[in-house]
């Protein structure tokens, strides 16, 4: 049995639900339920009893809870104790967005020259955690657009980034120099996944309940306007192809890049990132 496995399983019994716990894993539900599928044919019995009702664990799920929770639990000492051992010190960066943006890209070359002996970790997020993990443990810090849930977290804001519609090229609209959020209110939006942080939704739905296709990444939501004739939001400045157009949006708030962690966490690792960032943003 894998780790990688051990931890979808427990997150499908402590969710007793597969799109909950596909949200938390941040990953799509049809890998997550073949994963599942294989672990009990390797354990050789069902794990979970599956109807329209829900999910439930079986007998002999229960048992591999137990376990794999204590499996988990001995991996993450044991990487603690060999890196420890190792001398070996490293930070997981989050990056939700585009990642080719001249902040990142001086950040990293900043924090390099600042750190050459620690490595240095990143985590591609997809839109349906504007944290990138940072709420499991999965990074130490994030870059990443705010507004969201911030409970228990501690947010530096590095920019701020004025917004716009993303349009088919064809579209009326497309033409105009500035739109205002109450010309498209007929208009179907984009939507993240059910669970997703409801301050982060509501930004990018303009303040306002909207309906639309499910869309995870930025390329889903491009496609999703040039197949559906969907409106997305998205900061200015950004390349498009040839068939999308954006128009400024003249009521909206903007988008604020951040670099945010945990509240009370002291690594100094995460302490000089930020101040790193602060300065390589500002450029």
């Amino acid at each position: 049995m894998e780790l990688r496995t051990l931890r979808y399983f427990v997150a499908v019994a402590e969710e007793l639900h597969f799109g909950r716990a596909a949200t938390r894993l941040h990953m799509s539900q049809p890998p997550l339920s073949r994963a599942i599928k294989q672990l009990e044919a390797d354990v050789g019995a069902l794990l979970f009893v599956r109807s329209p009702a829900g999910v439930t664990l079986t007998p002999v799920g229960t048992v591999l809870l137990d376990e794999a929770r204590a499996l988990l639990d001995h991996a993450d000492r044991v990487r603690v104790r060999v890196s420890a051992a190792a001398g070996v010190t490293t930070i997981t960066v989050g990056i939700l967005g585009d990642g080719t943006d001249p902040g990142v890209s001086r950040l990293a070359a900043a924090y390099r020259r600042r750190h050459p002996g620690i490595e240095i970790r990143v985590r591609d997020a997809d839109l349906t955690d504007p944290t990138c993990g940072l709420r499991t443990g999965v990074v130490d810090v994030a870059l990443t657009r705010a507004p969201f849930d911030e409970t228990a977290l501690t947010v530096r804001a590095l920019r701020s980034d004025p917004v716009g519609v993303v349009l088919r090229a064809d579209d009326p609209l497309a033409r105009r120099d500035g739109l205002r959020l109450a010309e498209l209110s007929d208009r179907r939006w984009f939507q993240f996944p059910r669970g997703t942080d409801p301050v982060w939704q509501a930004y990018w739905n303009g303040g306002l309940p909207r309906e639309g296709p499910v869309v995870r990444a930025v390329q889903e939501c491009l496609q999703a306007v040039l197949w559906n004739g969907t409106v997305g939001l998205a900061p200015l400045g950004h390349d498009l192809p040839a068939e999308l157009a954006v128009v400024p949006l003249t009521d909206m708030a903007p988008s604020r890049v951040v670099a945010v962690w945990n509240s009370g966490d002291t690594n100094p690792l995460i302490r000089s990132f930020v101040e790193i960032a602060t300065t390589a943003y500002r450029h």
